[in-house]
């Protein structure tokens, strides 16, 4: 019988809420009922689940969850409350002849003073708990929120009262705790500042875990991360059971300096290198895969070219035919004293690189499989169509998540692959369109508008300054 309950979110990343609800319960084979038109903007939210058990199995895993409670009432005054809370006495009578309890009253973007929490608490008495009040143990605990709008700090003048507008909330939200969100701990667990490896364009713990949970990481799966660099995406992906596979066209960045390889030590930290399978250096567009449907889900961090530019094998320049006989001749009689020869790469355009990134997960992917990676976007330029250009038959956006920074962002794509039947091996061949007659998504040429500071003048440092390329 389905029962409702209450989410407090932690406030950060909104946007990736009701993805990371829904992959989460899809691990795990139960259906989370959402509201009609949830609001991710708002720290809480009420949703329907078939079983208690599958609240807990949510705080556990969404890194998101602050808490989730068992839903008794909410009104946008206390009488409203009141009488919902009434209509509802079969969920919580039970308690009322001999538990323990605690009842806590707290405010979202407010400091409720003593006094009114203690009026609030008297509010309740009807319950007509006899049990035991202990604010240390308590069986149980009751809590009832004060959902407050955000108010900016005034720019001139004297600061804000700690206790202004006191009363004048939202709406509020009553129910019994039934678990506290033990995921956001893994947050501190990965922090990049304690990892033994990583570098400058190491992914941040957050978003890493956040990811990992829309490839559906769990024992059993096989993963792949075609720009592994640091190995940010291993990590989390495989202290949730899967095993991963990793690959770079530069290899110095899964290795570092000593041995072993720095993603393995940082792994070895994390008590999961047994699950890193390998790692390899080659051009994705030049891979080694000889056949299809290897990855239950491919995860990455593309470079898009403001700390790290993304790069595929190539000149930039064909050679002259006096300069390819050269070479020819070179490598069939090479000298004793030659160097370990070092292929020429040129630029791989972001807009080119997503739409293969789609055909190789496409390749590679069994049916049913996620492909879960980064797209950064002009905010003025975006539009819906951006997404579709780089699709392809047989796959399908299920999630599209943006990370604001103002006048650019970067939204966190999972595509699924739909189709059952096989398909050979992508050639990465890209032909120039008319340009007249091709939508151009904000994409295209990121790393040219990101350093132009876009059209809105020179882009904020700080908010550059928390991006992995």
């Amino acid at each position: 019988m389905k029962a409702c309950y209450l989410i407090a979110f932690a406030q950060s990343h909104s946007d990736f809420r009701l993805p990371e609800l829904q992959s989460i319960s899809e691990i795990h084979g139960f259906q989370i009922h959402l509201p009609k038109d949830p609001d991710t903007s708002r720290p809480f939210m009420v949703v329907e689940l078939d079983e208690e058990e599958h609240a807990f199995i949510l705080a556990q895993r969404c890194i998101l969850i602050k808490s989730i409670y068992e839903f008794y009432a909410r009104g946008t005054t206390y009488e409203e409350v009141h009488e919902m809370n009434r209509s509802n006495r079969h969920l919580w009578e039970r308690y009322v002849p001999d538990t323990s309890f605690k009842f806590i009253v707290t405010g979202f973007n407010h400091t409720i003073p003593q006094r009114r929490q203690r009026d609030v608490i008297e509010s309740f008495a009807y319950m007509d708990f006899r049990g035991k009040i202990d604010m240390k143990n308590p069986e149980i605990t009751m809590v009832c929120f004060e959902e407050y709008e955000s108010r900016p700090a005034p720019a001139n003048g004297p600061p804000r009262k700690r206790c202004e507008d006191d009363g004048g909330f939202k709406e509020v939200f009553f129910g019994r705790l039934i678990v506290e969100g033990t995921a956001r701990q893994l947050v501190g667990v990965f922090d990049v500042k304690k990892r033994a490896y990583f570098g400058n364009t190491s992914m941040e713990a957050e978003i890493s875990l956040l990811m990992a949970n829309q490839t559906l990481a769990s024992p059993g799966k096989w993963i792949y991360d075609p720009f592994m660099g640091t190995g940010s995406m291993a990590y989390p992906t495989a202290h949730f059971g899967a095993v991963v596979f990793g690959s770079d066209i530069d290899g110095r960045q899964m290795r570092g300096k000593g041995k072993p390889p720095g993603v393995i030590r940082a792994a070895t930290q994390y008590g999961i290198a047994s699950r890193i399978i390998d790692l390899c250096t080659f051009d994705v567009t030049n891979n080694p895969w000889r056949c299809g449907e290897l990855f239950d889900a491919i995860v990455t961090d593309p470079p898009y070219g403001v700390r790290a530019g993304a790069k595929r094998l190539g000149r930039k320049r064909e050679l002259s035919e006096d300069k390819k006989a050269l070479y020819l001749q070179h490598s069939q009689n090479p000298r004793s004293d030659d160097q370990p020869y070092i292929p020429p790469t040129k630029p791989y355009e972001l807009s080119n690189l997503a739409g293969d990134l789609v055909l190789l997960a496409r390749y590679l992917l069994r049916p049913g499989g996620r492909l879960v990676f980064f797209l950064p976007t002009v905010t003025d330029e975006y539009q819906e169509v951006d997404i579709h250009t780089m699709m392809c038959e047989g796959m399908e956006v299920i999630a599209n998540s943006l990370q604001d920074f103002g006048s650019w962002g970067r939204r966190l794509i999972t595509i699924r692959k739909i189709a059952t039947q096989k398909f050979s091996p992508p050639s990465f061949q890209h032909v120039e369109e008319d340009a007249m007659d091709t939508h151009v998504p904000a994409h295209r040429d990121f790393r040219e508008k990101y350093f132009q500071g876009f059209s809105r003048g020179q882009c904020n440092g700080d908010q550059a300054g928390t991006v992995s390329t």
